[in-house]
């Protein structure tokens, strides 16, 4: 199985892959966010020591309780840490000979003006929660040559779904994705530039998020890498009644292996350096 990028690929089988979560805004969910470009710089590069092949950035919170922020400050904050990002990566060490080298840029954004402008910041992979609601995002990634992130939910970002409730969550993703590959090929895009999110806490309750994480591996049908995007999850939460976000990692790494034995490929998360070495030791186990 193959990933392109812009100008290169990635395979698999493979170590899963790290995805850092980093986010330049001050109201994540998980707390762990600042506009500030010195420390955000700061912050890819110590995930990028600890293991991560990805950094995600995030310049504007999906929470559903927060404003929207406008896409001119959203281009700033991506702009302003995307000018950082080689010197980062020049500074920095990968952890060891297997971590994807140069890591991958990526952008965790959805409306079609932003997306076009990191895209021409050289960033490699668009994060898209928005669900392609259209052809725009799939057609910028064609023209460039960047990989997409598709993932399922349902209405536009930043509205609350959690009202959605699901007869048969897994078939209906199975339905979703098969419909979003065939947008991407009337676009013109590659499905081997393609990754699957099933978009754990978007639309779907703590109960639906639990059979996704079960039933995982018949998403293993579209042969595309799946993301596995569990980091802090509120699903985690409310199984263990843990209120504060930061205090879910240990259990973000259950769910971490738990993804790894039903076929995901890139890990979405927070805490990069204790995924990666629960990832590097599960390959160990395969050899």
């Amino acid at each position: 199985m193959l990933l392109r990028l812009r100008d290169r690929t990635l395979s698999w089988p493979r170590r899963g892959c790290v995805m850092g979560i980093l986010n330049i805004n001050d109201d994540s969910f998980s707390g762990d966010g600042k506009v500030d470009f010195t420390w955000a710089a700061h912050r890819a590069m110590e995930m990028i020591e600890e293991g991560a092949d990805i950094v995600d950035v995030g310049a504007e919170s999906a929470r559903t309780n927060r404003k929207a922020i406008s896409p001119a400050e959203e281009i700033e904050r991506f702009l302003g840490f995307c000018k950082q990002w080689e010197k980062v990566v020049a500074q920095a060490k990968p952890r060891d000979n297997q971590q994807v080298w140069p890591p991958v840029l990526s952008a965790n954004t959805w409306r079609p003006e932003v997306v076009a402008a990191v895209l021409e910041m050289g960033v490699e992979l668009i994060n898209d929660m928005s669900g392609l609601p259209d052809n725009q995002n799939a057609l910028a990634c064609t023209k460039s040559g960047a990989a997409l992130l598709v993932m399922h939910s349902v209405g536009e970002p930043k509205v609350d779904h959690s009202h959605v409730r699901w007869p048969d969550v897994m078939s209906s993703m199975e339905d979703f994705f098969a419909e979003k590959l065939a947008q991407c090929d009337e676009a013109g895009l590659s499905r081997e530039q393609v990754i699957l999110d099933p978009g754990f806490g978007f639309a779907k309750s703590a109960q639906d998020d639990l059979v996704v994480l079960r039933d995982l591996s018949r998403l293993t049908r579209f042969d595309r890498p799946l993301l596995l995007p569990v980091g802090r999850k509120g699903f985690i939460g409310e199984t263990l009644e843990i209120k504060e976000p930061a205090d879910r990692d240990a259990a973000t790494l259950g769910c971490v292996s738990a993804g790894h034995s039903r076929g995901a490929a890139i890990y979405r998360v927070h805490e990069v350096k204790g995924s990666f070495e629960l990832l590097k030791v599960l390959q160990g186990l395969e050899k």
